[in-house]
């Protein structure tokens, strides 16, 4: 080979395509597994091809040891009957939109939560129950039923997280 020429590798469409996949899989943010299946996310944009896809009732159990509150409790966030959350995770039905969102929402909110108090779930799950006056009040835990509740809780972690009072 001659000095100052560099070969070139061939591009091979099929090998690009495999290292995006490999790569937006390793760098994914958020993880969900529920039922053997895993749903992963980086983006708001891949949020939604989730949530429009629909995920199983069974990730309503998973929610609920995440944010330490007994399943009756969170189904109470969805306004779902025992009766009927029994039987829809016995089909292994999909969840609808709105409430897909919500227990992605709540996935990323107790991700963050428990990164702004330093991996301490349990510190994380106790703030969760007190009562806030940055929330009005309220609990964070009893904000939950709504995604603008959500984000008020992800608001207040934000100003945790940057010293300012919650």
């Amino acid at each position: 080979m001659k000095k100052g020429i560099r070969t070139r590798k061939t591009f091979d469409p099929k090998e690009s395509i495999e290292r995006a996949k490999t790569a937006r899989i390793s760098s994914s943010k958020w993880r969900l597994e529920s039922e053997g299946h895993e749903y992963s996310w980086a983006s708001k944009l891949e949020r939604v091809g989730i949530i429009r896809a629909g995920i199983p009732y069974a990730t309503i159990d998973v929610i609920s040891k995440r944010i330490n509150v007994p399943v009756k409790d969170v189904l109470h966030i969805f306004g779902l009957p025992q009766t009927t959350y029994n039987k829809k995770r016995r089909e292994k039905s999909l969840l609808n939109g709105r409430d897909s969102e919500i227990i992605l929402l709540l996935t990323e909110l107790v991700d963050f939560g428990i990164e702004v108090f330093n991996n301490e779930e349990e510190k994380f799950q106790r703030w969760m129950k007190k009562q806030n006056i940055s929330l009005g009040g309220n609990s964070p835990e009893s904000l939950l039923d709504s995604i603008t509740g959500i984000q008020e809780v992800k608001n207040c972690l934000n100003r945790i997280e940057y010293g300012n009072l919650a």
